[in-house]
């Protein structure tokens, strides 16, 4: 005789999977490069998911993943250390789930992003410094009944690589009928690994010759790991919301990746403006990441002759950083100085020329 919380359990499950089977597919939007390039540049709009951002997809893997383990019940308190997104869809979930919801976050997370928490029943616990957001995730949910998702050491075990419902899955499926259905970069920021390691584990999974970059803002681990090939590295951390940390987190696997790429924060920010100034699509700064470092990818494509497909993604709404990297006064006062980025940028979409790009990729021998 089944109990009352296998029961639950069961319907749970279903709940999460009626909700992604009538979730659209996000699209794939072409960012106007020069024809004679013949190179296509698309960026992967997650932005458009239910909860608004790329975390969408790892929540809802996060959920299904504690649920198949036996780790919730009906009265179960779920608790996440985050930086926002992750939480605003965890949050999103545990009320379709009928859970409490606590998020630790950082104290300089976006207003926008606490109120959506906020808006979908969450709880915010706000900690002043950002390393201590794991010791603090792990305090509140210690007692029984409550329960840890941990994102940064279970998303690239939780995230399904082989099957249809990864984003690499859906990159392919939809450049299918392109022009290069096979992309030569895909790239992608890392906050937890768990983006990254799905999409490396996918392509070669299938087969695929197409190469992984991870895009790193400063003050971030990673790019050092991947360059000295240690995990024991720390770092101050990103100033550039949902990527990049003070610490090499368990689901970053850099044996999935082809390259990580340095990207300054300024030059995130303004490339996050490019992208809005030239699309009308108005995304965060970690988008901004992204569109950097595929164009550095893009110019090192144009100088050895090469041709193909490159695509990055758009992970979240710039709606929730109007009050920050969108203002000029927030800017100024942050001691952001875009111009150069802003006029290297432009120099490398009219010629495909990238200046002082030795000192942005690390991975060589790799």
């Amino acid at each position: 005789m089944r109990s009352e919380t296998h029961t639950w359990v069961l319907e749970s499950i279903r709940k999460l999977e009626a909700e992604a089977n009538s979730t659209p597919e996000t699209p794939l939007h072409l960012f106007p490069l020069p024809a004679d390039w013949e190179i296509d540049l698309y960026l992967k709009n997650e932005s458009v998911q239910p909860t608004g951002s790329l975390k969408h997809r790892l929540a809802h893997s996060l959920l299904l993943h504690a649920l198949v383990n036996g780790d919730l019940t009906p009265t179960t308190t779920l608790v996440e250390a985050s930086s926002g997104s992750t939480a605003v869809s965890e949050a999103y979930f545990a009320r379709l789930l009928g859970l409490d919801f606590v998020a630790v976050v950082p104290a300089s997370t976006s207003r926008s992003k606490l109120a959506l928490i906020e808006q979908y029943g969450g709880r915010c616990e706000l900690v002043a410094d950002p390393h201590t957001v794991y010791a603090e995730a792990e305090r509140l949910a210690a007692p029984p009944g409550w329960f840890y998702l941990d994102q940064f050491s279970n998303a690239s075990s939780a995230t399904d690589w082989r099957g249809s419902t990864n984003i690499a899955h859906s990159i392919f499926a939809q450049l299918r009928l392109d022009r290069y259905p096979e992309p030569t970069w895909i790239v992608v920021g890392a906050g937890t690994g768990g983006t990254s390691a799905a999409i490396g584990r996918h392509c070669r999974y299938r087969g695929a010759r197409t190469k992984v970059a991870v895009v790193d803002p400063e003050g971030s681990a990673f790019y050092r790991a991947w360059a000295e090939h240690r995990r024991d590295i720390t770092a101050v951390g990103s100033r550039i919301e949902g990527i990049g940390r003070p610490r090499v987190e368990p689901s970053f696997i850099p044996g999935a990746i082809d390259e990580v790429v340095q990207v300054p924060d300024a030059g995130s920010i303004a490339a996050m403006r490019l992208l809005a100034e030239t699309t009308g699509l108005r995304a965060g700064p970690s988008t901004g990441t992204n569109l950097y470092g595929a164009l550095l990818l893009i110019a090192r494509m144009l100088a050895a002759g090469e041709t193909g497909s490159v695509v990055t993604v758009i992970c979240d709404s710039g709606d929730r950083y109007l009050d920050t990297y969108y203002s000029d006064e927030w800017v100024a006062a942050e001691e952001f100085d875009l111009a150069p980025h802003t006029a290297m940028l432009a120099e490398a979409l009219r010629t495909g020329r990238w200046e002082s790009e030795t000192a942005n990729s690390a991975g060589a021998g790799r």
